[in-house]
Parts: C-alpha cells; structure tokens; sequence
C-alpha cells in the first residue's frame, strides 16, 4: 500500500496529525468483520488510550499470559508506536487468539462484525474482572493493573462493601437502561435496570436513529396471554410497558438490526432501509431531564444483498477528516460521503453500502430545565 498511504499523506499534506497512525489492516481470508471494528476501537480515541496506558503498565510484567486483551493491547501499542505515518499492519496475533478462544469465528464463513464486537468487550471485561481478583486475593502482588482496571478503589479490605467492578471498558461503553412497568389496575410501577455496552434498534423504511430510538423508547401495552404479574394485586394484569435510557454511555454504540428472519423464506433477508444517522445526535428520551449531546465518529458499513456473504468497511472520523478503511487500504473520504451509507429507498437498488454499527461519543448534557 505504499502508493496508497504516501497519497494519504499528501492528500493530509501539513494538516497531518501530530502523532496520528492511519493504517490498513491485512485480511486473513474473510477477517473484514474483525478489522472493520478494530479500526473503529482505535478511533476511539479514550479506549484507545486507555489501552495502551494497560499497555504500558502491564509490558514490565513479564510472566502475563497472553489472552485477548494483551492482544489487542499489542496491536494498539504497534500501530501507535510506527515510525511511518501511514501504512498496512497484519493483526496476526490478535486474529489467531481470537479463532483459538471462540470457536464461532474460526470457520472462513462470513461473520458478522456486531457478534464479533459484543464477543470482544465481554471478553476484555471478563479479563480485566480476573485479574483484579487475582490481585485482591494475593496482596502481596501490588500489580499497578489493578489500579487501571479498576479506577480508585472502592472495595473495603474486609469485604463488607461487594461493589461490581467498574473497569476501564465499562466507563467507556456502559450506560443503563431502565424497564418500567405500570400495572393497569393499581397504577404501581416496578422499574428493573439492565446494563448495556450497545442498544440493537429495530428499522424501519426511510426513517432515521432518532425515529428508531424513540420506537425503541416507545409504550407496549401488555393484555390477553402477555399479561404482566403483578406483586401488589397478586395477579395477572394488563399494564404498560416501556424502556428508557436511564444512564448514557460515554461511547454510545448503536446497531441496527439489518439482518431480519422472514419466516416465510426460512432464512435471514439483509434490509437495505435508508436510516438517516447524524454526525451530531441528541439523546433526549433519556431518564434525568437532559439532553446529551453525541458526536459520530465511527461507521462499520456491511456491504452486500445479504447475510451470509459480503465484506465490512468502516468509516472513521479522525481530527475533524473522515478516513474510509477497507482492510489495506486507507483514505480520505469527503464529510459529505457519510450520507451516501445510509441505506437506500428503494428496496432494489445498486448501492449495497449500508450502516451497520455506529460509534458515537458523548460531548455533554445540557439540561432541560428552563
């Protein structure tokens, strides 16, 4: 990609980040799925570094085995630390442990990149969770890991105050959801809070993310066969069901369900739909009375008809210039051509180049409150 990444460079010229890598990453077969979202992560810029602080902090630790977590970590650390500016990286490593922990993503058929990102920061939460107790049960070990993977410490020595862990992952991409249900009969609501690290929004024709949201957020009402047990009447009662945002995540990481199981066919069917997604978007159906303010910064794109084969691209927003990365190759892309992602109008239509997973990041809350 030599050609390639000096036309980036020139294309950058002086406007070049300081410091910032843009490189492609090689493909092993059918891994579009996994670099797509890589190069999303790396865009992250707060993940980002606060992997390569784990990085850092865990490279003088010699005897550390190597799991996925010190893969990615690994890979992170090259990139960042290339001479050259531009260029191609093969993640050999990261891609090899990742086929020898989850047995879903060793076959040459296609994956699908949402599966993939939910597997990896489950697992890298999982890891960080470890050895966090492995230190807390050795206090000998003062490893400083613990100290990063869990931010101040906020465990009592004697174990009275179990708190869960919060590591780094979770305060990039953890926000928390709400159910409320309110019995039709006796008015009383029980509320139950789930976290999560992305929301899966249903899509409809023509429609945006902030249509598909507020669908998302919409009242169900339970009757007949659904009804809802109620602990006060002691009975089964019709009653309204709805889902809010309770706590926004920093990373907000919105999928839409492209994918649909038609029954009729037997099979999945890819909906094409134009969603309209902004580079700026408001979250106000959320649970405190404010809006938070988000900023797009990464697209995973699935092209292809349908489900089962296709390739992953991603578009990346990188020191206010949008960058589009098909595994080796890197390049500029107009702000302008985001939209062209969206989906399309018709239901046949040339352009397969559809929005699959978006990255925003959170500017802020304004409030609400006049």
């Amino acid at each position: 990609m030599g050609a390639a990444g000096s036309k980036l460079e020139k294309a950058l010229g002086d406007q070049f980040p300081e410091g910032e890598r843009y490189f492609g990453l090689e493909n092993f077969g059918n891994t579009c799925y996994c670099n797509s979202v890589l190069q999303a992560l790396y865009f992250c810029v707060p993940f980002r570094e606060q992997l390569l602080d784990y990085f850092a902090n865990n490279k003088s630790i010699g005897d550390v085995e190597e799991n996925l977590l010190t893969c990615l970590a690994d890979l992170f650390s090259q990139i960042s630390s290339q001479k050259k500016k531009t260029g191609v990286i093969a993640p050999k490593r990261f891609v090899q442990r990742l086929k020898k922990q989850n047995e879903l993503f060793r076959s040459y058929m296609h994956q699908d990149a949402h599966e993939f990102l939910n597997f990896l920061l489950n697992e890298l939460v999982d890891i960080l969770e470890k050895e966090a107790q492995a230190v807390k049960s050795d206090p000998e070990t003062s490893s400083p890991s613990d100290k990063i993977a869990n931010g101040p410490k906020n465990a009592q020595a004697n174990g009275a105050l179990k708190e869960p862990l919060v590591t780094w992952v979770h305060k990039n991409f953890q926000g928390i959801l709400t159910n409320e249900t309110r019995c039709l009969r006796c008015e009383t609501v029980t509320a139950r809070d789930e976290t999560f690290f992305d929301l899966s929004l249903d899509i409809e024709q023509n429609s945006s993310i902030t249509s598909c949201l507020k669908n998302f957020s919409s009242t169900e009402t339970l009757n007949a066969e659904d009804k809802f047990f109620c602990d006060k009447c002691c009975s089964l009662q019709e009653a309204q069901k709805r889902m809010k945002i309770k706590k926004p995540p920093h990373i907000l990481v919105i999928h839409l369900k492209r994918f649909k199981y038609i029954e009729q066919l037997g099979r999945y069917k890819k909906l094409s739909y134009r969603v309209v997604f902004p580079l700026e978007l408001k979250l106000s159906n959320t649970m405190e009375d404010a809006d938070s303010e988000y900023s797009l910064f990464a697209v995973v794109v699935h092209v292809g008809s349908g489900p089962n084969h296709g390739h992953y691209v991603s578009l990346v927003k990188s020191h206010n210039h949008w960058l589009f990365f098909d595994d080796e190759n890197v390049e500029m892309i107009d702000e302008s051509a985001v939209q062209t992602f969206f989906g399309s109008a018709q239901e046949y239509s040339s352009n397969t180049d559809h929005g699959y997973i978006l990255f925003y990041e959170c500017l802020g809350s304004t409030s609400n409150k006049s």
